[in-house]
This record gives structure tokens, sequence and C-alpha cells, in this order.
């Protein structure tokens, strides 16, 4: 394989442990798993963007142009895969949860990416990975950027500043559509409702700001809410879990 150090004919592992960074946009033949160790690490392609938080992982299909950056130190492990004899297996970003079985095989594979073992250890380990792979979809931690241009221009104007209160009815005023009209737009374009989004913007730039070991505070407020009791509920109903447990 051209990218990472392969392991198998069929995996490559790529491993990344330090300080922020922030990749240009590329894309791999083969599929991608990406798993956060710890920090977060942030995924975006013309679908959307996808937050990889510690003990989850995202999976790309092969060929999928995308960015991949970091607003801290981040430590992930990612293993590409040749999916060419393969079937079955998504052609669409997903976030997917990491059972502790399935983290201890992407561990294992990395460490042999480093200390090589047996080749019928290393198959066996690659297929039981293989096995492991359910793709149930973890909370969601995606963001979809809807085509329309003027809903796409409404969407970054929310992800550049937090703490915009722009109603629907302000919204569908700017593109001259009726509350209706630009309801049911955007519920076509991005799968989500209006207010649904902005919360799921709300939440994705938190995480990395958490991760950056920002205060519930700090957070809270950049993030547009009244109050850190506010927020902790809202991160709490997402996730189901509050902000200093997720950690």
């Amino acid at each position: 394989m051209k990218n990472g150090v392969s392991i198998t004919d069929e995996i490559a592992v790529i491993a990344h442990d330090g300080h922020r960074f922030s990749g240009p946009r590329h894309s791999h033949e083969q599929a991608q798993l990406l798993y956060a160790v710890s920090g977060v690490v942030s995924i975006k392609t013309d679908q959307g963007t996808w937050v990889v938080p510690p003990s989850r992982a995202v999976w790309l299909p092969p060929r999928l142009d995308h960015e991949t950056s970091s607003h801290a130190g981040v430590k992930f492990r990612s293993l590409l895969i040749d999916t060419r004899e393969m079937r079955g297996l998504p052609d669409e970003c997903l976030v997917v949860a990491i059972t502790p079985l399935l983290r201890e095989l992407i561990l294992k594979l990395a460490d042999l990416a480093e200390n090589p073992g047996s080749r019928d250890r290393t198959d066996a380990v690659v297929r039981l990975l293989l096995m492991e792979l359910s793709f149930q979809p973890a909370q969601p931690l995606n963001l979809p950027t809807p085509k329309h241009p003027g809903l796409a221009q409404i969407c970054e104007r929310l992800r550049n500043d937090l703490t915009e209160t722009l109603s629907v009815e302000g919204a569908a005023a700017l593109l001259h559509m009726s509350r209706a009209t630009f309801m049911r737009l955007f519920k076509r374009e991005t799968g989500v409702s209006f207010g649904h989004w902005r919360q799921q913007a709300r939440m994705l730039a938190a995480l990395a700001m958490l991760a950056e070991g920002r205060s519930v505070l700090d957070v809270a407020f950049e993030c547009g809410y009244n109050s850190p009791s506010a927020f902790s509920a809202m991160f709490r109903r997402s996730l189901g879990c509050s902000p200093s447990a997720y950690f």
C-alpha cells in the first residue's frame, strides 16, 4: 500500500501521537477506520463534518476526498483497509462506537506494525477485527452540509458564530422563502431540522473546545448557552453523560 505501514496485503496502519495538526485535502485508495485513542479529530468532506471523540471511530469509504484536523494534542490509530474483495461494507462516512474488543484489536494491529509477529497470528487478528466491525452507528456526531447555496451560506454563518440567534423566520426571510418552505428545504437537504442542526453544530464545536482543556463555563458561553447547567443538560441529552464524564 502507498500509505501507512503495511502489516498484511489488506491492511496498513497510520499512527499519530502529538500536537494539533491540520492535513491537506486528500483521499486513500483504501477504506479508512480512524480511531481516536485520546483527543478529538475532525474530518471534513463535501457532505459534512464528522467528529471523532475519545473511544469512537469514523469509517471513510475508499477514494473519498477529506481533510483531517485536531484542535489540540491528539493520539489516533488509523487502519487503511483494502475492501476490493470485501462485500457489505458502508459506502458513506459513519461514526461508530468502539467495543472494548475492537479497541484492543486496533491497538494490537498498530503494535504489529512496529513489532511484526507471525503471519498466522496477524491474519487471525485481522479476521477477528473484520468480524467485530458491525458498523452500528454511535451517537450522531456529524454535521451535514446542504448543497443549496443559500442554506450553505446560512449554515456557515451559524458555524462561524455559535452565539448567533438567527431564528427560522429570520433565516427564511434571508432566502425570500416562507417559514414552511424553508423548513421543508432544510430538512430535505440535511435530514434534520434547523434547530437540531444548530444544536449539533454547537455540540461538535464544544467537543473540540473541551478536548483543549477549556472549562465547561467558557465552552457554554462561547457556544451560545446562557449557563453551564443549560449546556451540560444539552450535552447529557445528546451523549448520555456530563462533559466531564465523557472525557
